[in-house]
């Protein structure tokens, strides 16, 4: 079983796994208008992925949610565009991500951060029916050390 994080402003945490903050907003895997969950392979690679976002470094209060789910459930990205790692995020990229919701090929997506390459990232796709065999811990008090910031 594999196990992720997702790291989401408290005010969020009853949301954390409906897809709406990456379809209004996109994200480097998805355009706007497409429903996805963005999670990180370890905890620490969560708190990256989330400082990267904080500019300027805002002090929010946040929450840490553990994911788990069957390696059966995973489709692993292979094939990377030439540009995958360009800021900011390339149509590419985003088109990948789009097209594997628009095909329901799986629930979860695994991919390489761009932050530290050999660590997973993974989508979530809240719509694909084995969604729910995905499970999502209980919201726990995180706050970022503030020498990060």
């Amino acid at each position: 079983m594999t196990q992720a994080w997702r790291i989401v402003k408290e005010r969020h945490a009853g949301t954390a796994f409906s897809g709406e903050g990456a379809r209004l907003f996109g994200g480097r895997w998805n355009s706007v208008g497409t429903s996805v969950v963005y999670a990180s392979g370890s905890r620490a690679l969560a708190v990256l992925e989330s400082l990267v976002h904080l500019n300027p470094p805002v002090i929010f209060k946040y929450v840490l949610i553990s994911i788990q789910f069957e390696d059966a459930l995973v489709e692993k990205l292979t094939d990377l565009p030439a540009d995958w790692t360009e800021a900011p995020a390339p149509v590419a990229t985003k088109g990948i991500g789009d097209r594997w919701v628009k095909e329901g090929r799986s629930a979860v997506l695994e991919l390489p951060s761009i932050i530290v390459p050999a660590e997973p990232n993974y989508l979530l796709n809240p719509g694909h029916g084995d969604f729910r065999k995905i499970v999502i811990g209980e919201p726990v008090a995180f706050s970022f050390d503030p020498r990060l910031l």
